[in-house]
């Protein structure tokens, strides 16, 4: 008889320990952000591909896929790839996830603009995907959804930040 309360007490604490380091303290739930993956990125931009050439509006509504501004295309790239909620706006949208230097960026990662290459301002106006490869993939102007390259060019100079939403 005592054997078997010796051994339920220890069966008790196992089943104690194990959970307490399973489950998250109340108040930690969504703490843990989840980890990049290759999968994750390449489906973001095989998804963003799917839109190229949709031409370029500013301000353009969230409802349609007919025209795009820059973080209306980053916000439904991601909703529809991986199912992640981006903000509307690029400067908002700047302030999620973690921080990456332009040196670590990974395919998948958000990279964020200023007005011009001539402008001392650090605020933010443009959004794109970082495709890998020194490739952007992003909507403005005439071109639409389109990719250009980022190293090397007016883009490069006119880099603000960059963040790892996935």
């Amino acid at each position: 008889m005592k054997l078997r309360k010796t051994l339920f007490g220890m069966a008790m604490g196992l089943i104690v320990s194990v959970t307490a380091i399973a489950l998250p303290m109340p108040g930690e739930q969504n703490v843990a952000h989840a980890a990049w993956t290759q999968a994750k990125a390449d489906k973001v931009i095989a998804t963003g591909k799917k839109y190229l050439g949709t031409p370029y509006k500013f301000g353009a509504s969230t409802k349609t896929t007919a025209v795009f501004d820059c973080s209306s295309f980053t916000q439904r790239v991601f909703r529809v790839a991986v199912g992640k909620s981006l903000p509307r706006t690029s400067r908002d949208q700047a302030k999620k996830g973690i921080s990456v230097s332009k040196a670590n960026l990974k395919k998948g990662d958000l990279v964020f603009f200023k007005a011009s290459t001539t402008t001392t301002s650090k605020r933010i106006t443009h959004v794109a995907i970082y495709a890998g490869n020194n490739k952007l993939l992003h909507t403005y102007g005439k071109p639409g959804v389109t990719f250009t390259s980022f190293r090397g060019t007016s883009w490069e100079k006119r880099f603000v930040s960059a963040r790892r939403v996935l």
